[in-house]
């Protein structure tokens, strides 16, 4: 049975592209184009991983989701993938487990990031 990865981003290009890739490469994808879409998402299903951009409606909405999906369940890996460096100068990670206790993602990618890239850390975090 394919996993299922909920992906939230604001940018619509961003969304459609990653859901035909990830499509491809086998996963069920849940798209939402922000918070409040995917609050709902949450609602009705649990995914096995989320890919979640930083900046969504708001700065930080990324970091509240982030919270919002361990909340519901610790054991969703969640990975954070956005351009916050690039677009505001602000450098941070989630290497360690002190920045994964604030940040609640248990991976980090920069965009623009390519596909390879981004399927090696789903495959890490979801084990396969």
């Amino acid at each position: 049975m394919a996993k299922t990865i909920l992906i939230v981003d604001d940018d619509p290009d961003y969304l459609a592209q990653m859901q035909m890739q990830l499509e491809a490469a086998g996963y069920r994808v849940v798209p939402a184009d922000g918070l409040a879409a995917a609050k709902k998402a949450l609602e009705n299903q649990k995914p096995d991983l989320a890919l979640v951009d930083l900046m969504l409606e708001e700065a930080d909405g990324g970091f509240a989701l982030c919270y919002h999906i361990k909340k519901i369940d610790q054991a969703i890996p969640v990975l954070l993938v956005t351009a916050v460096a690039s677009e505001t100068g602000l450098d941070f990670d989630a290497a360690t487990d002190e920045e994964r206790s604030w940040v609640k993602a248990d991976g980090l990618l920069a965009k623009p990031v390519r596909f390879e890239q981004l399927q090696r850390e789903i495959k890490r975090l979801l084990k396969e």
